[in-house]
């Protein structure tokens, strides 16, 4: 892409436009992205749901609201962008799979947003100190050497620090997982909640 704006405002104007996959999306283009140039700490997730989409707030919905919970601030905080950034792996809902598919939920996030925009929303946010990557295709994205699943990464989180810290979806499609890891509350939290708090002094 040509002509890419130098300042960070430039660049969001230019987010907030993109059609890139209009052709491809069961709905118009609303890309749902926050960040400044001050921010302290960036989300890459997967891609906003049908409830953010028809919001444009991302993280405003129940997956969210864990999140919030697990790093430990509120909404006033989660929301200022000048302490966090959201970029998630695409900006735009993606749909979710039909009845006929045989599959559920939200398709995956569409490929063409993290290689247009990532790499030049990052140039423009200088003061990060902590990167939370959620969920396998954030971590496939931006993790140089995941483990071979997405359970092992987040159980060896503290490699990762404190540049990154690898989470799981916080979605409720997840709660299974949650009971079946105990060990993410115990031990995994805590530190996350440290890390923030260190991030954002």
């Amino acid at each position: 892409m040509t002509n890419i704006p130098i300042d960070i405002d430039g660049v969001l104007n230019r987010v907030s436009a993109c059609e890139l996959c209009k052709d491809e999306l069961p709905h118009k283009p609303r890309p749902v992205v926050q960040a400044s140039s001050s921010c302290r700490i960036l989300i890459i997730g997967q891609a906003p749901g049908r409830k953010v989409h028809e919001s444009g707030v991302p993280w405003d919905d129940a997956s969210g609201d864990r999140l919030r919970d697990w790093l430990g601030v509120g909404k006033a905080q989660f929301y200022d962008a000048d302490a966090f950034a959201i970029m998630p792996m695409g900006f735009c809902y993606p749909g979710s799979f039909g009845k006929s598919s045989g599959q559920s939920g939200d398709k995956p996030p569409m490929k063409i947003c993290a290689p247009t925009w990532h790499n030049v929303l990052l140039r423009l946010m200088p003061n990060i100190q902590l990167t939370l990557i959620i969920g396998q295709y954030a971590i496939n994205h931006h993790l140089a050497s995941p483990q071979k699943t997405l359970t092992a990464t987040v159980k060896n989180f503290e490699q990762y620090l404190p540049d990154a810290f690898v989470l799981p979806h916080p979605s409720p499609r997840n709660n299974i997982w949650m009971k079946k890891n105990p060990w993410f509350q115990d031990e995994v939290l805590p530190q996350l909640k440290h890390s923030i708090s260190q991030s954002l002094r």
